[in-house]
C-alpha cells in the first residue's frame, strides 16, 4: 500500500542546518510575524481592545492575503534550496515573511509619529526602531536560510512599506470617522471595544483615574 505524501504546515515550520548556531537564531527570527500576531494581537484585543490595534491587525490580514493572490498570479519558483526545505510546492514571489514585517514596520512607526500609542515620546526614533531591524533581520533569515531569493524579498518588502502606508491612511482618514459609531454598536459596548488615540499619554490617563477612583472609593469608606 502506497502511503500518502506527507505536507507540513509551514507556518511554524522553519529548518536550519544543525550546527549553525546564526542560522538558528535567524530561524527563531522568521518566527517573529507568528508572534505578533498570535502573542502581540490576541493579548492587545483581549486585554486593550483598541480600535487602532484591531485595524492593524486587519490591514496585516489583508495584506497577507493580497501576498498570496500576487503568489498565485505570478507562480514564481523559490531558489533551488527549496528542495532540501521541502517547500517547492509553494511559490516565492513575494515573500510573505517580508510583506508582514514591512507592513508593521510602517504601520507602526506612522502610528508613532503621529502620536497615537499608550504613551507619549519624544523620542519617537527609539519607539520605532526595533520593528525596523526586526523587519530587517527577518527579510535576511529568509535569504540566509533558503527560503527565498533577494527579489523575493525585497519585492516583499516593498509591497509590505506600500500597503501599510495606504491602509494607514485608509484608517486614520477615511474609517476613523466611525470609530465613534463602533464604539456606540451593540458589539462595541459588550465587548468594551474602545478608541484612545485622541488621548496623547494613555498609560498616564488610566493611571490617574485609576488612583481617582482608588482615592473616590477610600472617601466613601471612610
Amino acid at each position: 500500500m502506497v502511503s500518502a505524501s506527507l505536507k507540513a504546515v509551514t507556518l511554524t515550520y522553519v529548518q536550519y542546518q544543525r550546527g549553525d548556531q546564526l542560522g538558528h537564531f535567524l530561524a527563531w527570527i522568521s518566527l517573529v510575524p507568528v508572534f505578533i500576531s498570535f502573542g502581540g494581537f490576541f493579548c492587545h484585543f483581549f486585554f486593550r481592545r483598541e480600535l487602532q490595534g484591531m485595524f492593524f491587525f486587519v490591514g496585516l490580514v489583508i495584506s497577507q492575503i493580497i501576498n498570496e493572490l500576487i503568489k498565485d498570479f505570478f507562480q514564481q519558483a523559490r531558489p533551488e534550496t527549496c528542495a532540501i526545505l521541502e517547500m517547492c510546492d509553494s511559490h516565492g514571489w513575494p515573500s510573505s515573511h517580508s510583506q508582514y514585517m514591512f507592513f508593521f514596520a510602517t504601520y507602526f512607526t506612522l502610528l508613532t509619529y503621529k502620536g497615537i500609542g499608550l504613551w507619549d515620546t519624544n523620542n519617537k526614533l527609539a519607539v520605532v526602531f526595533l520593528p525596523w531591524v526586526l523587519a530587517l533581520l527577518t527579510i535576511y533569515s529568509r535569504v540566509y536560510l533558503g527560503y527565498h531569493t533577494v527579489a523575493q524579498v525585497f519585492a516583499g518588502s516593498a509591497f509590505g512599506v506600500f500597503l501599510g502606508a495606504v491602509w494607514f491612511w485608509v484608517v486614520n482618514s477615511v474609517l476613523y470617522r466611525s470609530f465613534p459609531m463602533i464604539e456606540e454598536s451593540w458589539f462595541g459596548r459588550y465587548f468594551y471595544i474602545k478608541d484612545t488615540s485622541h488621548i496623547p499619554n494613555v498609560l498616564r490617563f488610566e493611571y490617574d483615574n485609576a488612583r481617582d477612583a482608588r482615592s473616590k472609593l477610600a472617601a466613601k469608606i471612610n
